[in-house]
């Protein structure tokens, strides 16, 4: 992901719009894209700030205020696969895909172990 433009630079093409040249115009003299010159002055003219708005950071997960409901599914039925337990929740009114479901459960550090019920038959 590219770096925001300067503060410098965002003060110079601020003044510069508001000294009457056009977007268009000031995005070719400071070599940046037009699009960049319209956000960057929507932005001012709502905020009043050239500041760039925060980058990255942490994302909570989907299923975070469900984690107790989660551990309890799977406490319940300890060997019941994503597709079970995306029904338990379907039921329980909590929307989410299998993707969310399977990384939200590693984070939990809840993985499928097979069990005795769940092993092959051996040839004999």
């Amino acid at each position: 992901m590219p770096r925001p433009l300067s503060m410098d630079l965002r003060e110079r093409i601020v003044d510069a719009v508001n000294l009457g040249l056009s977007r268009k115009a000031v995005a070719k003299r400071f070599a940046v894209a037009p699009s960049s010159v319209i956000k960057l002055m929507q932005a001012y003219k709502r905020t009043g700030s050239v500041a760039p708005k925060k980058m990255g950071g942490y994302r909570r997960a989907i299923l975070a205020p469900h984690e107790q409901t989660v551990k309890a599914l799977v406490a319940e039925t300890p060997d019941a696969t994503l597709a079970e337990l995306l029904v338990a929740l379907r039921k329980k009114k909590i929307k989410v895909g299998r993707s969310a479901l399977a990384a939200f459960l590693a984070r939990l550090r809840l993985t499928f172990k097979k069990n005795r019920v769940r092993q092959r038959t051996r040839q004999v």
